[in-house]
Order: structure tokens, then C-alpha cells, then sequence
């Protein structure tokens, strides 16, 4: 009876010691695999940047070397990102509106495109501390520099922007008695001002003056369009980790100069011919 009852508790611990084990192996399955979004990145060895390359001078393609780059000064920024996370940086360069959809799918890592963090883009995804704030510029054909000075004078007049951005916000609200026509490109956009399928374009200032200055037909209108929200990096919602060293990263660059330098050597460089 006794070898009995020894031979039961025996196998009552064995039983109890099996159900232990099947419990707690899921949970730390789980936590191994699920991991950091940055504990991810590490071991890819990489980050993957998501950006729309046709917007100087955040980012566009220049040939140096005889290469076709992506370069600007969002560019710069995510290179600062990635080396402080210690991993090489990949660039996919693809439509704005595709950026968000990419990026919530785990297609890219994060956005660096002049991105504004407007309340409706806020609900996809998290946004970093601002560093860059601009105002809003349109752009007219140089023979049309009198003929076009403000909102007042498109009515009726078809008048472009990128779709998705800001500025789309701005014909559809300022230029409402306008025709909007919205483009994925911003060069297409140039083409259109220039080919007269369009009056006007609404773009960054920044990026307004560089086209500008690239393309003496056109001319930078003097009227107040008011200011942009600020321009941040965006992650994909509850990557805190790596949205912490991203804002570590600008808060440095902000407040030491770097983003006002990175800003006019891009600046001069989408400028060069």
C-alpha cells in the first residue's frame, strides 16, 4: 500500500511538473519571437527607409559620379539614424500616398519624406519630434508672373499639388474656386505648370525654390500661403523603441545647427547643375 501511494504522488509531480513546462514555454516563445522593432533591426543589420525621391531638397535623385543617388537633407538625417543604431541604411524610393500603406505592413522601417504629422496621419502612425518647419509657395510659369498672384486670380484655372500632402489641403481650401488637379510626382506636376495643362502648383518652399531655380520659365509668386506643420519621422504605431532613438537623434541635430547645415548644403546641391 505504501509503495502504492509513493508510486501515485510520483506521478501526480511528474504530471504537475509537465503542465508547468506547457504553460510557461508559450509565453517565453512568444516574447523571443515577437521582440523589438529595434532588437529587429539590429539583426537585419539594416534599416529600411521609405521616402518619395522627387522632392528637393529633402530628397531627390542626382547623378554623381556617374551614378544615379538618392540624396537631401531627409536623407542625411536617416544615415545620422541608422549609424546611431549601428546598421546599414536601404532606400526605397517609391509614391508619397504609398508610404503610409508600406510602412503599416512592415514593408519599411520608417519615414524620412518631408512628411507632415497631421492629425489624420496620426492615426496610422507615431511621429517623431519636428525638425523642419516651412511655409507653403506656389509656382507660376515666369511669362504668367503678373497675370497670377494669388488665389484670386485662378478661379476657374486649374491649379496642381502632390496628392496627400499639405498642400493638396491647401488648393482644396484656399483655391477653392479653382480647378485641383493632384499628381503623385512632383516633377509631373513641373511638367503640367510647364506644358500649360496647369496655372499653378502649390508646393513646400523649400522644394518650391529649388524647382525654381532649376527651371528659369518658372517663377516663385509672391503671396502668403501661410505655414506647413512641421515635418517629422514617422514608425509604424508601437515601435517605441525605436521612435525613442530617432527623437534622441533629432533633438541633437536641432539643437546643435546640424538640420539648418544639412538643409542648405542639399540646398546648393539640388541647385548645381
Amino acid at each position: 500500500m505504501k509503495k502504492f501511494v509513493i508510486a501515485l504522488l510520483v506521478v501526480s509531480m511528474l504530471l504537475a511538473f509537465g503542465a508547468c513546462s506547457k504553460t510557461e514555454t508559450p509565453a517565453e516563445n512568444n516574447s523571443v519571437e515577437k521582440g523589438s522593432k529595434l532588437e529587429e533591426i539590429k539583426k537585419a543589420g539594416k534599416i529600411v527607409l521609405g521616402t518619395s525621391a522627387d522632392y528637393p531638397p529633402f530628397e531627390f535623385h542626382k547623378i554623381i559620379d556617374g551614378k544615379d543617388e538618392i540624396v537631401g537633407f531627409d536623407i542625411e538625417i536617416a544615415k545620422l539614424i541608422a549609424e546611431r543604431i549601428g546598421v546599414d541604411l536601404e532606400i526605397i524610393d517609391m509614391k508619397f500616398e504609398g508610404l503610409l500603406p508600406a510602412i503599416v505592413t512592415d514593408d519599411i522601417d520608417f519615414i524620412v519624406a518631408g512628411m507632415s504629422a497631421d492629425e489624420e496621419r496620426a492615426k496610422t502612425v507615431d511621429f517623431s519630434i519636428v525638425y523642419y518647419e516651412g511655409s507653403h509657395s506656389m509656382v507660376v510659369r515666369a511669362e504668367d508672373k503678373d497675370k497670377y498672384k494669388g488665389p484670386e486670380d485662378l478661379v476657374g484655372k486649374p491649379v496642381g499639388a502632390q496628392k496627400t500632402t499639405l498642400q493638396e489641403e491647401v488648393v482644396l481650401n484656399q483655391f477653392s474656386e479653382s480647378q485641383y488637379v493632384g499628381l503623385s510626382k512632383i516633377t509631373d506636376l513641373v511638367l503640367e505648370l510647364q506644358n500649360k495643362k496647369v496655372e499653378a502648383i502649390i508646393l513646400a518652399e523649400p522644394v518650391a525654390k529649388a524647382y525654381v531655380k532649376q527651371n528659369p520659365d518658372l517663377y516663385l509668386a509672391e503671396v502668403d500661403l501661410g505655414k506647413e506643420d512641421g515635418v517629422s519621422v514617422a514608425v509604424n504605431k508601437g515601435n517605441e523603441d525605436l521612435l525613442e532613438v530617432i527623437n534622441e537623434v533629432i533633438e541633437e541635430i536641432v539643437n546643435d545647427g546640424t538640420v539648418d547645415r544639412l538643409i542648405n548644403e542639399a540646398t546648393i546641391l539640388a541647385e548645381e547643375e
